[in-house]
């Protein structure tokens, strides 16, 4: 099992957030020439309030988010557009990505907000976060252009429609 579920917030319950990441994450690696037998994420699928308290801790953005991801190590290319580097699953981590955190009410506002499906809306968050433990960002303009190619990329291959 690649994703370690904890399911914080009741309203997740009814949409198999378990097998969805699963899915999404499994897809996001393969995609990438990784195996998800030999890593693990650590999702918290929590509530606005709960989120909010994370993104203030961690950010210092006193506001609730749709998702926040905390890589397990810096995978961050040095060069703008660059590719990561490659996680290690031998090290003390053993494979272990990083932990993602995914707020419920936020997620489905922004869902119905964009006229989309909230089962795809969330699997795109999940993707976007898995890169993000991956060593891939948005700050950098070439970044943000490799991270959402890839993005369009596995949500097609997942059989969804550019977020974008």
């Amino acid at each position: 099992m690649l994703v370690d579920l904890i399911l914080e917030a009741p309203d997740w319950e009814s949409h198999n957030l378990a097998a969805l990441s699963e899915r999404a994450a499994t897809m996001t690696l393969a995609h990438l020439g990784l195996s998800a037998a030999n890593h693990e994420i650590a999702l918290l699928a929590c509530n606005d309030a709960r989120i909010a308290t994370l993104n203030t801790d961690f950010r210092n953005k006193p506001t609730p988010t749709n998702v926040l991801s905390w890589p397990e190590e810096d995978l961050s290319a040095a060069l703008p557009g660059a590719a990561p580097g490659v996680p290690d699953t031998t090290g003390p981590s053993e494979g272990f990505l990083g932990d993602i955190a995914i707020a419920y009410e936020t997620c489905a506002r922004e869902a119905a907000e964009q006229g989309k499906p909230f089962a795809a809306h969330v699997t795109h968050l999940i993707v976007h976060a898995t890169l993000h433990l991956l060593g891939y960002d948005h700050i950098r303009d070439e970044d943000a252009t490799l991270m959402e190619a890839l993005e369009v990329e596995i949500l097609g291959k997942l059989g969804l429609a550019d977020p974008y």
